[in-house]
């Protein structure tokens, strides 16, 4: 029914649940964006994304622990200065046992597990041998965090943009262009997800993460805004706009 249709002859209710769920993803998309700036984005302990960031998240720190990363990074709102720093301390000087009962685990208990407390994915910090692994050399990502992400992005992420370039594929534009923004998605996608297993094992693949990120970013958006202009803007408008940008 749709596939001979372009976007302004649409019927209401098909411009309805097109712009429901471009709405939807392109706010989707932003709450993606906020969430890396909270996680990623303080991986260094400052604010705002950058390749430190993402060495950090995916090679690692190694001059350092997790611990020490986390506690400079987005759980430094967590605990005050005073007990960081004894944490910080305790796993540079190797995160002996001995000083657990006495000295570690009165802090955890106060400043960690209301969160770290085993009822959610996070790592449960009530267990010291957890605690302690944390508080070792900080090598990035496990292969196997790797992996699950990986897949779980690959099969949500592809749908998001199955649906977003179908809909596209019914607005008034070049073929030319119109193949470029449907396809660019999915190789900035691959891009993205391959940039972390290769950053994994050298930091200087870094800025491929950033590049694959901005990339289906931008094509997703320019994909969305076009859509939802086709859809709703008097055709003459964006018609004699984009006849001008030609030019």
């Amino acid at each position: 029914m749709l596939q001979n249709s372009t976007l302004h002859r649409l019927t209401m209710s098909y411009k309805v649940l097109f712009t429901g769920f471009l709405l939807v993803i392109g706010v989707g998309l932003l709450m993606a964006g906020a969430q890396i700036m909270l996680t990623h984005g303080m991986a260094d302990g400052k604010p705002g994304l950058s390749i430190n960031d993402i060495v950090y998240s995916y090679y690692g720190n190694r001059t350092g622990s997790k611990l020490e990363s986390m506690l400079n990074g987005q759980m430094k709102a967590m605990a005050p200065d005073e007990v960081r720093f004894d944490l910080i301390q305790w796993a540079r000087d190797g995160a002996s046992m001995k000083d657990w009962e006495g000295r570690i685990k009165p802090q955890v208990d106060q400043y960690c597990v209301s969160c770290h407390g085993g009822e959610s994915s996070l790592p449960n910090f009530t267990k010291p041998e957890v605690f302690q692994s944390v508080a070792a050399v900080d090598s990035g990502a496990s292969i196997a965090s790797l992996t699950r992400v990986s897949h779980i992005h690959l099969f949500g992420i592809a749908f998001i943009f199955l649906f977003v370039g179908w809909i596209f594929a019914m607005s008034e534009y070049t073929q030319r262009w119109k193949l470029i923004l449907i396809s660019t998605p999915f190789v900035f996608l691959i891009v993205d997800i391959l940039s972390w297993w290769l950053t994994k094992f050298s930091p200087v693949f870094a800025w491929l993460t950033m590049i694959g990120g901005v990339g289906y970013s931008l094509a997703s958006t320019a994909m969305i805004f076009t859509s939802l202009a086709q859809m709703w803007v008097p055709r003459e408008h964006w018609l004699s706009f984009w006849e001008n940008d030609k030019e």
